[in-house]
Order: structure tokens, then C-alpha cells, then sequence
């Protein structure tokens, strides 16, 4: 017993995976997020006062600003930032407010998500946490400050990419799927005779409504 199998025909067209036509397949070339780096810091910064502090009464770090740059594998954020504390000094007497600028380089290393791939020195950096004091004490030789600043950012890298896409004619349409919709009306005189009517609509398969309607003289005996 032998069992013939039907082919398709061939139309001359190649086709990759899942049926769709080379032919209609276009490569658009984009600029995508390639790789990132994330990358948390905890950094002890030693001030000098112009005066022997006594106490701190308050510390605060302010006008951050950084920027990135791709160096090999890695990514290099560059910044700054002011520490400001306010101290007593003078056995309690006096108090005054010491501020510097305080720079830093973090180095951030890259994670490639299509493994490592050749890009541009387009460089994004993201700050998730800005420069904070999370401690703040006098040293034990008296004369200076130690203060531990936390901060955290994100880098991405930008790259080109390339996506691939079905094209579809112009006169392609999306199917839609319309639920049937009914209606009926009826209408009766003081005559001899009456007259019932009803109408229904439809809708057809390109989405346009048909109406339809009927008409049946009264069968009743008289």
C-alpha cells in the first residue's frame, strides 16, 4: 500500500521560517542601548578646616554634575560635588561652615546583552543616586573631618542596530472581526387589515452594513 503525498506548488518565490517571501523582508538600520553598567560607591573624603573643630552640626553635599566617556570595556564617570559642614569650634563658641569641591572617577564596567560588539563613543550616564553624607565625624587626630558620601549611576552605551521587518502591500487591510447586530419593528392600524414589518441589518465580510427587511400580509382568519 503506498501513500501519495500532495506538495505545494512552487511559485518560484524563497521563503525563510514561518512562510513569509524574502522579497518582502527590509533591514532598517537604528541606533539601539547596546550594553549598560550600573555601579554603587562609598567614598571617605578627609576635609582640613581652617579651625580646630569642636563638633559637627551639620553636613550636606550639593551641586553635582558628572559626565562619561567609553574607555575600552569600561566607562569612566567624571564629577564633582560640594561638601559643606557647619561646626563648632573655640570650645562650642563659635560655629562657622567649612565647603570644598570635592572630584572624583568612577570606573563603570559594561554588560554586553548580545555579547561584545563593536560600538561608538555615544555614552548615556544616569544618576540614580546623587552624592549624599552618610557620615560625618572629626578625625582622631582633631584637626580634620572624614565624611563617607555614597553615590550610585547607570551608564548606556548607544550603538547601530540592525532590525528586520515584513512589509505588506498598500492595499493590505487588517481583519476585523464585527458582531452581528439586530433589529425589529412593527407597526398595527384600526383598518380591516394590518400589516407587520421587520428589518435586520448585517454586516458582510469587508465591514459594510446590508439592510434587509421583510414584508407578510396578516394570514389570521378573518
Amino acid at each position: 500500500m503506498f501513500t501519495q503525498w500532495a506538495l505545494p506548488a512552487y511559485d518560484g518565490v524563497k521563503r525563510v521560517e514561518g512562510g513569509i517571501a524574502l522579497k518582502r523582508l527590509r533591514q532598517i538600520v537604528t541606533k539601539a542601548v547596546v550594553a549598560k553598567g550600573k555601579k554603587r560607591t562609598e567614598e571617605r573624603v578627609t576635609l582640613c578646616p581652617t579651625n580646630k573643630p569642636t563638633s559637627i552640626l551639620g553636613c550636606w553635599v550639593i551641586n553635582h554634575t558628572c559626565s562619561a566617556k567609553k574607555v575600552g570595556k569600561f566607562v569612566e564617570v567624571s564629577g564633582k560635588f560640594d561638601v559643606n559642614v557647619w561646626y563648632a569650634y573655640s570650645n562650642h563658641s563659635k560655629t562657622a561652615v567649612f565647603s570644598e569641591t570635592v572630584h572624583y572617577k568612577d570606573k563603570v564596567k559594561l554588560h554586553f546583552r548580545d555579547g561584545e560588539v563593536t560600538v561608538g563613543d555615544d555614552v548615556r550616564v544616569r544618576v540614580i543616586q546623587e552624592p549624599n553624607c552618610m557620615e560625618a565625624i572629626i578625625s582622631p587626630c582633631g584637626t580634620k573631618f572624614e565624611i563617607v558620601v555614597e553615590r550610585e549611576t547607570v551608564v548606556e552605551v548607544m550603538g547601530e542596530m540592525t532590525i528586520c521587518i515584513s512589509v505588506h502591500p498598500l492595499d493590505f487591510e487588517e481583519e476585523w472581526n464585527f458582531s452581528d447586530e439586530s433589529s425589529s419593528s412593527s407597526s398595527s392600524s384600526s383598518s380591516s387589515s394590518s400589516s407587520s414589518s421587520s428589518s435586520s441589518s448585517s454586516s458582510s465580510s469587508d465591514g459594510r452594513f446590508v439592510l434587509e427587511s421583510s414584508s407578510f400580509p396578516d394570514e389570521r382568519p378573518r
